[in-house]
């Protein structure tokens, strides 16, 4: 593990090379100073991921039906050597939601169930946002 991008973008390095990871089956609130608007509880996304990954965690990386997306990033469902399942925790405690594009779909379910149970324990961004992909203002 090298860097944590974002809260569902990494950077590991893969058999010497530097490879940019797509955590599949999440999407994570987009944080400040990103591409796109900043999302409520973005931030928060991003600092729990490095929290969970800093730099020379090592993790075990496995793949669905597709390689990679359209960007040339490395599409992957995440554990830690510890056993976390990284993709899954996220979105569990809040920090995530589901986003599926068949045929990636080995996790639909799991992740399903734990979206749900996020939302009725009213956790991570259901509590501070109200939900997921709630834009920040910008200032005016």
């Amino acid at each position: 593990m090298t860097a944590v991008v974002d809260g569902d973008t990494l950077i590991v390095d893969v058999d010497g090379r530097s490879e940019t990871i797509r955590l599949l089956g999440i999407d994570t609130p987009e944080k400040t100073g990103g591409p796109r608007p900043a999302e409520c509880f973005g931030d928060q996304a991003t600092d729990h991921a490095r929290a969970l990954l800093p730099a020379g965690t090592d993790v075990l990386l496995t793949r669905d039906e597709e390689t990679r997306d359209q960007y040339g990033r490395l599409l992957a469902y995440v554990h830690r050597s510890d056993g976390l399942f990284i993709n899954q925790h996220l979105v569990e405690a809040g920090f995530a939601t589901t986003l599926f594009f068949s045929p990636n779909i080995a996790q639909r379910d799991a992740f399903s169930a734990a979206a749900d149970l996020a939302r009725r324990e009213w956790r991570g961004f259901w509590q501070a946002c109200g939900g997921a992909d709630v834009v920040v203002a910008a200032p005016s």
